[in-house]
């Protein structure tokens, strides 16, 4: 130690200069370091302070709390979760992309497909489909069936894209014939996209089942239960572009049975308005369901008032079709929600309008004990357990004989 602390008398000195030297000049360096310091010290506090209350404002928006919900909820009945199938899914033929799921992350989508962010939902939050359904694209079309054939009715029926048995019962039916009642009928099938690994295999199958039926019509919207209210917009979205100058249109789902006949001779009863008409099984002060364990549950957020007006049944509804252009564009001002039938009943409200009573309410019939050839021989409409039964049931119907 005593050389390192001594050393030979020039090495003293210079080190006494230097160490004089630098005691001198530390207050000065270390004052400036302790500046520099706080200034970090600030920053951070700052930089974490308005994370919070960025974090905070966020957490405000209802959207988010609705979203948290979702996103814990568990599955109910092997249905997509509320959040998949209203999160922003963009889907081309072999292709999905899922964008926007995540706070602050902007939304990307090939340039054919633009992201519209609905006005209901903070520019930064995250987005989901509107029912709007011009936020969507057709996929697969057949835009000259209405030019070629001038219908007087168009049945849309709603279907799962794998759901072929159900297709070709109806094709058998109900969908068979292109002039009932000295009418020209069209019935077409309204498809979302599918997902998994064999979409590729899906879409390729579709396509060739539409070459030879030519009655497929594919949007690019994901097909989920709980993306029903899209699938319907759509529907009206293409009744409103394809086929304008038909009188009626009716949206039946695929597990009914519909006695066409009975529905021609109702269309063409005395007294029944051409425009503005909506009629079939009305639903009189339905209260919305808040039970998170109902496959029918819509939250506050979504819909605040505790019942629904009055609506038609969604399993098979009429309506005249200078009606669509109109659900179309009020329902860019209608927040959606997943119940379809009931969504439509908000934006007739919202229209001024409401549905109307058919002249026999009791043809519109929803579920059936049993089949009965003479009560099936009266009614417009009944759900049925399966497509075997509606060829099995259709096929004692027409045949020979009174059926009372």
């Amino acid at each position: 130690m005593g050389d390192k602390e001594t050393g030979s008398g020039g090495n003293r000195l210079k080190r006494q200069l230097i160490d004089g030297s630098y005691r001198q000049k530390k207050p000065w360096s270390h004052c400036w370091f302790q500046v520099l310091l706080l200034l970090c010290v600030v920053l951070f506090i700052l930089c974490y302070t308005l994370s919070n209350s960025s974090l905070s404002r966020w957490e405000n928006y209802p959207l988010h709390e609705q979203y948290r919900r979702f996103f814990s909820q568990p599955n109910q009945d092997n249905q997509t979760p509320f959040y998949q199938a209203y999160a922003t899914h963009r889907v081309k033929t072999n292709e999905i992309l899922e964008t926007a799921e995540i706070p602050n992350v902007p939304a990307t989508a090939p340039s054919t497909i633009p992201v519209i962010i609905p006005p209901t939902v903070p520019p930064s939050g995250i987005q989901y489909h509107q029912a709007y359904a011009r936020n969507y694209h057709f996929i697969m079309d057949n835009t000259e069936v209405c030019k070629t054939k001038s219908p007087f009715l168009v049945l849309m029926v709603p279907v799962a894209p794998n759901d072929v048995a159900a297709r070709d019962a109806i094709r058998q039916t109900w969908g068979k014939d292109s002039k009932v009642q000295g009418e020209v009928v069209l019935t077409l099938f309204m498809l979302g996209s599918s997902r998994g690994a064999d979409v590729g295999q899906v879409q390729e199958e579709l396509k060739r089942e539409n070459l030879q039926h030519r009655d497929l019509i594919q949007s690019d919207f994901m097909d989920t239960y709980l993306n029903l209210t899209i699938k319907t917009m759509v529907i009206m979205e293409w009744l409103v572009t394809r086929c304008p100058t038909a009188a009626y249109a009716m949206k039946i789902d695929s597990d009914m049975f519909l006695n066409i006949d009975n529905l021609l001779i109702m269309l063409q009863t005395p007294g029944i308005p051409k425009q503005r008409y909506l009629t079939g099984m009305l639903m009189w002060n339905r209260p919305v369901v808040r039970s998170k364990d109902s496959k029918w549950y819509v939250p506050e957020e979504m819909y605040s008032k505790p019942t629904y007006p009055t609506y038609t049944l969604g399993m098979g509804y009429v309506f005249s079709n200078d009606l669509p252009v109109k659900l179309v564009e009020v329902s860019k001002s209608v927040k959606p929600f997943n119940i379809e039938d009931a969504y439509i009943g908000v934006c007739m409200e919202k229209l001024g309008l409401a549905p109307t009573s058919p002249p026999n309410p009791s043809q519109f019939k929803a579920y059936s004990t049993k089949y009965d050839r003479c009560e099936y021989s009266k009614i417009i409409t009944y759900i049925l357990g399966s497509s075997e039964e509606l060829v099995r049931y259709w096929t004692d119907l027409k045949k020979p004989g009174p059926p009372c």
